[in-house]
């Protein structure tokens, strides 16, 4: 399934995606994609799509999962991209939060921060939890990911890297986690370790990469994490990125007001996003 949320922000409705690409509206059943609902996919999977009102016009997607309680990143997790950073590939996964309220739909602005001259793109994979667990070993890994979509890192490299303090002070600017445009379940995604991911920036190729080259891939990221706290339906994950960012750019290249930002994974949709100044 293709599950979304659909509508004005803050006012999302739940829905999923036809076999013809049209949303179909899961009000009746569900009051949102959420970690209750992703806890128990079983009774959106005996719906037949078929039968769901059409959701009619062009609305907005929202981000795909909503009332998410942790938003997770994993940074240096592709070794060109560490290198192109100029830091090392780490022994452990480097882990940090970025604050739920940068949480946005995929096509909504990039809202670049007041003050700010190094706001970057990241085009990543990020996965869903499904079913709660901690101390989850990891050949079990799997059986609590509820699903898969696409994520871009918004990141200010100042904030992040100059000011001292941890990363998430440049990770969770207001509009800097856009998610979506769907969440893809677990069962159509056949191998999320082999995916190809790619970015633009007005039309040029930033990134081109794949899943394929992550340090640390999803079951391990899975176990790993929940040794430290326990993971809940509808905690989002997000994995790392490939090389191809403008930190990384010789010289470094960063978005300003205007610019179009376009991004996507392979099976899980894609991303547009406009940039604007923070007023």
């Amino acid at each position: 399934m293709k599950l979304v949320r659909y509508g004005a922000r803050g006012a999302e409705k739940p829905g999923l995606i036809d076999s013809d690409g049209r949303i179909r509206d899961l009000s009746a059943h569900v009051a949102d994609i959420a970690g209750d609902v992703l806890a128990n996919l079983e009774q959106l999977q005996a719906i037949d799509p078929a039968s769901l009102p059409l959701v009619e016009g062009n609305p907005r997607y929202g981000a795909c999962v909503g009332q998410i309680g942790k938003f997770i990143c994993i940074g240096l997790n592709y070794s060109d991209h560490a290198a192109e950073s100029g830091m090392a590939v780490p022994p452990e996964p480097v882990i940090f939060a970025k604050y739920t309220s940068a949480v946005c739909g995929p096509h909504d602005d990039i809202i670049i921060p007041r003050g700010s001259e190094k706001t970057d793109w990241e085009v990543e994979l990020a996965f869903v939890i499904g079913k709660p667990g901690k101390y989850i070993v990891e050949a079990d890994a799997m059986n609590h990911v509820a699903g898969f979509c696409v994520c871009n890192d918004v990141s200010e490299r100042a904030y992040q890297t100059e000011r001292s303090g941890q990363w998430s002070k440049g990770k969770s600017s207001d509009n800097f986690g856009p998610i979506g445009p769907w969440l893809v379940t677990r069962d159509e995604v056949a191998n999320p370790n082999d995916l190809h991911m790619w970015l633009k920036v007005n039309g040029a190729q930033m990134q081109n990469g794949s899943t394929n080259t992550m340090v640390y891939q999803i079951p391990f990221l899975v176990s790993y994490l929940s040794q430290f706290f326990t993971l809940h339906p509808g905690d989002v994950i997000s994995t790392g990125t490939p090389p191809g960012v403008g930190l990384g750019m010789k010289p470094p290249q960063y978005l300003k007001a205007g610019d179009v930002v376009e991004l996507g994974i392979e099976g899980l949709g894609e991303q547009r996003q406009i940039c604007v100044n923070d007023l």
